[in-house]
């Protein structure tokens, strides 16, 4: 199984109150190019992307309070990789986190992105080249993200992960087609004010072999540190490129990491589980669909009791009567600005709501992002 890298990051969040989180579900079209998958207009992809990174440069309104940035796996042209963290570094807030997946690439040139970035990937340049030692695998393509913290300071720190899940390619007998598996999780520590977050890629959250799994690490990994520091796992981000976005092996993770039907594991109980899909528009050389990408979800514990909710863009509901509270968007090329609900149980002497969506926005091609009708601004998930 995959290791669990903890690393320290400077995020000096402001104590007690809730942060902010926008998801940007994008439309991806990938196709085959040789043994790998690639953006089929990168350049058109990359006005939207930048329109994104502006928007969030400004910070005009409620925007310059954001603290995580989600991008679907797969969707940034690699050409644009340093365009995206110069902006990153020149223009974004300190204290932000900003997540994003990149066109496939061949192990040797993520073996470079590692060594390149060695200050911050270390371990995982490690663990890459004892995999390197044990045969040919330079030309395996690899499905990779970056994790890009702009700290308290504002210095940019850059952590790229691989995933760990088995390629669909790996139905085929040529080895060429084997997706690179990747061997490590970053676990961040964010300090001064003790909120620790994960970021993985979409199958990575499902993955399992016959005696673990990707979760049931991420449970005791959570545990122990609550166990010997009193700190838990207080968000998981899985940024997604999913045709099968509410398949049913989705809900059955989700009722075990929150259900604690097995065990206790106080290490997870107040974690928020957040899915950033791309859009419907998304097209993949191979996969047939209708309709079938987007519905981004952010899940929290069913002990906040979350009244089921019914608007245009957005619902909520318990995910088919799972032990949890699910706020369910939309298909569509959007964007979705919320808060990350503070990590304490429901309090009943208040009338707190956990989730409330600030703005959706959407796309059009002579204004960029704009937002979706009349008082789309702070509508609320009510609890009971």
């Amino acid at each position: 199984m995959v290791k669990i890298i903890e690393k320290h990051v400077h995020l000096d969040f402001a104590l007690g109150h809730h942060l902010h989180c926008l998801i940007a579900q994008i439309p991806n079209r990938l196709e085959r190019r040789g043994h790998l998958f690639s953006l089929c207009n990168p350049e058109e992809q990359w006005v939207m992307v930048q329109g994104i990174l502006d928007l969030v440069a400004a910070g005009e309104g409620n925007m310059k309070r954001l603290h995580f940035l989600m991008f679907p796996e797969s969707s940034i042209p690699l050409s644009r990789f340093d365009q995206v963290l110069s902006t990153i570094e020149g223009d974004f807030r300190c204290n932000t986190v900003t997540m994003f997946g990149l066109e496939q690439i061949p192990l040797e040139e993520y073996r470079r992105m590692l060594i390149r970035f060695h200050a911050d990937n270390a371990e995982a340049l490690q663990l890459l080249e004892q995999d390197v030692d044990s045969g040919d695998i330079l030309g395996m393509p690899v499905n990779w993200c970056c994790i890009a913290v702009k700290e308290a300071s504002g210095k940019l720190r850059v952590f790229l992960e691989a995933k760990t899940h088995p390629f669909r390619g790996e139905e085929f007998l040529d080895k060429d087609h084997d997706l690179y598996r990747g061997r490590h999780f970053y676990f961040f520590r964010g300090e001064p004010a003790c909120f620790n977050f994960m970021a993985i890629i979409c199958l990575d959250y499902l993955y399992r072999d016959l005696y673990s799994s990707n979760i049931k690490q991420i449970i005791d990994h959570a545990n122990r540190l609550f166990f010997t520091m009193r700190q838990s796992l207080d968000a998981i981000f899985v940024i997604q490129c999913n045709p099968k976005p509410e398949h049913r092996s989705y809900r059955d993770v989700l009722s075990g990491f929150y259900g604690e039907y097995l065990e206790d594991t106080p290490g997870v109980r107040e974690t928020v589980t957040i899915f950033g899909n791309c859009s419907d528009e998304s097209e993949i050389e191979g996969v047939t669909c209708d309709s079938c990408y987007g519905k981004s979800l952010v899940v929290i514990s069913g002990k906040h009791k979350m009244l089921q909710y019914q608007e245009r863009e957005f619902s909520s509901d318990d995910f088919n009567g799972a032990p949890v509270c699910r706020l369910r968007f939309g298909s569509g090329t959007r964007l979705f600005y919320f808060n990350l609900p503070l990590h304490h149980e429901l309090d009943p002497r208040t009338s707190r709501v956990p989730l409330k969506v600030h703005s959706v926005l959407r796309f059009t091609d002579d204004a960029g992002w704009v937002k979706v009708g009349d008082g789309d601004g702070a509508r609320m998930m009510q609890e009971e």
